[in-house]
């Protein structure tokens, strides 16, 4: 009898110490996450599968194809390559300066000086000037062209009908009608690098200067 108590006691035992363990076994395993060190950024590329490519960014995309910014026309080849004239010259002179030292324009520069725009002109902001070339003048028949240069109120008409506002690019000129300094509107046409201003030809486009955009025409224009 007292061996079967023994043998019970024992029994007890095991089974009060088999419960802690079956339950520490049985116990959900919990996985920590190392926490993240101060400043510590992952690249782009590290949460992205095989293949993936990074999305561009606004400094990876093309830049859109813009406006003519260069010089156009069979004109622009009898401009000085360097030095007083030339296009690189011109970019920093304003427009009646930049009119004076070119060797095509001298007789716009001499009907600018007589009709007193120097000024008025090299101190306008962003305007567009059609200018007429040496051949263009000599196409008026010379009683004509002095009675011209002559008149001073008259000549400030032609020569200011010949200034729009603006700086206006070669796309500008595709089709349509411009207002001029002088009050009346030219009408401009045309593509690629072949443009004209009323019945006038463009020899030679964008040109820049401090304040203005040039076009060498071949005749000059006359208000109705």
């Amino acid at each position: 009898m007292k061996q079967k108590a023994l043998l019970a006691s024992a029994l007890t035992v095991l089974a009060l110490t088999a419960v802690p363990a079956a339950q520490a076994v049985a116990a959900p395993v919990r996985i920590v996450s190392p926490t993240p060190l101060p400043n510590d950024s992952a690249s782009p590329t590290d949460s992205m599968m095989p293949g993936e490519s990074a999305a561009p960014t606004d400094s990876m995309s093309p830049e859109p194809s813009g406006a003519m910014t260069e010089p156009f026309g069979p004109g622009c080849a009898s401009l000085p390559a360097s030095g007083e004239g030339s296009l690189s010259e011109m970019a920093s002179q304003p427009v009646a300066t930049a009119a004076a030292a070119n060797p095509s324009l001298s007789t716009l520069a001499q009907a600018i000086e007589q009709a007193g725009l120097t000024e008025t002109l090299n101190s306008a902001k962003d305007i567009t000037v059609f200018a007429p070339t040496n051949d263009a003048f000599a196409k008026i028949p010379k009683d004509r062209l002095d009675k011209l240069l002559a008149d001073k109120a008259e000549l400030t008409k032609v020569l200011t009908y010949h200034v729009v506002e603006g700086k206006k690019t070669p796309e500008a000129l595709a089709s349509g009608e411009l207002t001029t300094m002088q009050g009346g509107t030219l009408t401009v046409k045309g593509s690629g690098e072949d443009f004209t201003v009323n019945d006038a030809k463009v020899l030679c486009g964008n040109i820049q200067t401090s304040n203005a955009v040039v076009y060498l025409v071949d005749k000059v224009l006359m208000p109705k």
